[in-house]
């Protein structure tokens, strides 16, 4: 059984008794990429069918290699492979020693044995067999064993050879991605579950009603089947189970008792949330023909699991499917097929529950999920993502394992990186309910054959390094106590140090507010949030506190042209000033907004005072009383004086000068006047009283 339906890779089915052309035209064609038109497709596939005509005549010949192909055509890779392996070195014509070499690549390929897919397909190149696909394959393989660089020349040698195919280009961006992904890794932690693997292949990992239980593919000696699998060479698979213990000891892997496995393949298992029906995939093969694959489906009847029903979903039975996975309502089947009607390979599809074991007409999930490549093991999880895997998207090697999700209203799919994927097969991943951790399969180095690998992903580490300035001068500010509140509860205390600064550890998803204190300052109040993090980050703060006794400037305050009406942008500053009342709970206030001289003195007086109301209006629209609020007037009255901070951002003003109209008029750049004139038109406060009884508002009210 095939990891694309069963063991990964290990039988991907070939139409049985194709020719040896026929076989190669349907290669191309079937992964011909989506950017490449039809015309384009059909000249390219008829250029590699044509080399690889040329090079048939002699080699036709030869009755040795002809069995060998026979076998492959038929799916029988390890039997194809030992006749080609043992018949090698005889072989003296150097075209039918490339073509031999080639398909014992193509044996190791379909096996997933890269190691030697790679030394037997570089032997075809060397041996200028006319395929190009050799070349091609080479790359794959060097990749499938993590050889980026080599596998990039590759993929440059055969963009050289068929530069209309886009698999060269496709591949060395896949090199270059997957080194930085290396480099780079997301936070899942994974390990292989040595404790569940045998030597033979152990993939398609589901959890039973819980942690507790998992269900598993495997290969291994104690399979019901006593026969080889003729196709592989391994055992037939059959589903085996495993429960933990208090101690978080795994049993010993065994067959699930009842009427599910038979000699023959069963595996890809699902478990419903009530842990009462478990779906399967079920493979016969006999006499080395494969009869496909069917989804089946058992009832648990006093511990054991009742016989079988066929899930049927094709009227043609030719149509192979497997990989069944519900929908978290249970509503939905997902499975894989190679359904011709689909966009290639094999694809994932859908239908909808009509009865108890009746099913709609099955739904092809499309380009949003499907490709010219395979598509395989889809799982649904219940915070409406969905997992498949494959090897139609590019990716670090074989196949890869993709998330799709929705997004602002947009359907995305991402690939799930290092190290939950790898250089080589990477597929079937189960999530258990917490989303942080579950298991997949893969055959990635530290593997014997198919493993199954647990992952975790663990919390995000987010800290923050704050610092406290005096907002006037911007001086550190040493020794202020620092206090953190949190929307999840934790609060917690620190202290300026003498660079002042100070720091946090913090959680994700949860948004944190700081307040500072210190005599003689007015408090200060700094937001931070760690929500929609995805990554271990260090977060940086600036918390300003003023002197008590300095006028206040807010800064961005701004209003519409000769009136008095507050622009949206200026309600961030004022929300920032509800805040500073907020935790400052004791204090009364004095608004007051200036202008510039341009305009009557009457008229400017009238507007500032204007202008101030609609400050404490806002203010006591977002809670805070009346009466700790007044507002004034300043007209033209109170030109500003510059700060160490407006003499640092604007060079041709100095520290302390006063931009009073006698200042403005002598300065020869009107738009030096014009940002004077701006300077001027502010709006601050001012503490009146520090013995305002009132208490505060908590945070997050």
């Amino acid at each position: 059984m095939s990891k694309l339906f069963f063991s990964i890779k290990k039988v991907k089915k070939i139409f049985v008794k194709q020719k040896k052309t026929q076989y190669l035209l349907f290669e191309i064609l079937r992964q011909r990429s989506k950017k490449v038109d039809e015309m384009r497709s059909i000249i390219l596939a008829v250029a590699i069918s044509a080399a690889t005509i040329a090079a048939m005549p002699s080699q036709a010949q030869n009755k040795k290699v002809d069995k060998a192909l026979t076998y492959f055509n038929s799916g029988e890779y390890t039997k194809c492979q030992e006749l080609l392996v043992k018949y090698f070195p005889k072989i003296k014509d150097k075209p039918t020693k490339g073509q031999a070499a080639f398909y014992i690549g193509e044996c190791s390929r379909n096996l997933s044995d890269a190691r030697n897919a790679e030394r037997w397909y570089r032997k075809a190149v060397q041996a200028k067999y006319s395929n190009p696909l050799a070349t091609l394959y080479l790359a794959d393989a060097l990749k499938m064993k993590g050889n980026y660089e080599d596998a990039s020349i590759q993929y440059s040698n055969y963009h050289d050879l068929v530069p209309e195919d886009p698999r060269g280009e496709q591949g060395i961006k896949d090199c270059e991605t997957s080194i930085k992904w290396i480099n780079n890794p997301t936070r899942y932690v994974v390990w292989n579950a040595r404790w569940l693997n045998d030597k033979e292949s152990d993939y398609a990992p589901c959890f039973g009603t819980d942690s507790t239980e998992i269900y598993f593919t495997s290969a291994r000696e104690a399979s019901i089947g006593s026969v080889k699998n003729a196709n592989s060479g391994t055992n037939y698979t059959d589903i085996f189970y495993s429960v933990k213990d208090k101690k978080g000891k795994w049993s010993v892997p065994v067959p699930v008792d009842g009427a599910v496995n038979t000699p023959f393949d069963e595996g890809s298992p699902f478990i419903t949330s009530d842990g009462n029906t478990m779906f399967f995939t079920s493979c016969k093969n006999i006499k080395g023909q494969s009869l496909g694959c069917r989804i089946f489906f058992s009832q648990l009847e006093e511990g054991k699991w009742g016989n079988p029903e066929e899930v049927v979903l094709f009227r043609d039975s030719s149509i192979s499917v497997g990989h069944p996975c519900l929908s978290p309502d249970g509503k939905t089947l997902y499975f894989s097929s190679d359904n011709p009607a689909g966009l290639g390979g094999r694809d994932i599809w859908k239908s909808k529950r009509e009865g108890k074991n009746s099913w709609s007409t099955p739904e092809n999930l499309g380009a949003q999920v499907n490709t010219k490549g395979n598509e395989v093991f889809p799982f649904a999880s219940d915070d409406g993502s969905f997992y498949f895997s494959s090897d139609g998207r590019g990716g670090m090697g074989g196949l890869d394992i993709f998330r799709q999700f929705t997004k602002d209203g947009k359907n995305q799919v991402v690939n799930m990186k290092y190290p939950i994927n790898s250089s080589a097969d990477d597929y079937g991943i189960h999530f258990f309910k917490t989303y942080k951790r579950g298991f997949f399969s893969s055959n990635r180095e530290g593997s014997r054959s198919d493993d199954i690998w647990g992952f975790f992903l663990p919390p995000i580490q987010v800290s923050i390094e704050g610092i406290v300035k005096n907002e006037e001068n911007m001086i550190a500010i040493e020794g202020a106590k620092v206090s953190m509140t949190s929307t999840n509860g934790t609060q917690l205390e620190g202290k300026s140090n003498g660079a002042g600064k100070f720091n946090f550890q913090l959680s994700e998803n949860n948004d944190y507010m700081f307040i500072t204190e210190k005599a003689g300052y007015l408090k200060g109040v700094g937001k931070e949030t760690t929500r929609g993090l995805t990554d271990n980050t260090t977060l940086h703060i600036e918390i300003l506190m003023t002197p008590l006794l300095n006028v206040i400037e807010l800064e961005n305050i701004e209003y519409d042209f000769n009136k008095a009406t507050l622009r949206e942008e200026s309600k961030v500053s004022l929300d920032l000033l509800v805040d500073i009342l907020n935790v400052n709970n004791t204090i009364t206030i004095e608004l007051r907004a200036n202008t510039d001289f341009r305009g009557s003195d009457e008229a400017n007086m009238e507007l500032s005072q204007a202008r101030a109301q609609s400050v404490v209006d806002y203010l006591i629209l977002k809670g805070i009383s009346p009466d700790r609020l007044q507002s004034k007037g300043m007209g033209e009255s109170n030109p500003i004086k510059v700060s160490k901070k407006n003499a640092e951002k604007y060079p041709f003003l100095k520290e302390g000068d006063v931009l009073d109209e006698a200042f403005i008029n002598k300065l020869e750049n009107n738009q030096d006047k014009e940002i004077c004139h701006q300077l001027n038109r502010r709006t601050e406060f001012v503490v009146l009283r520090t013995d305002y009884k009132e208490s505060g508002i908590p945070f997050g009210e």
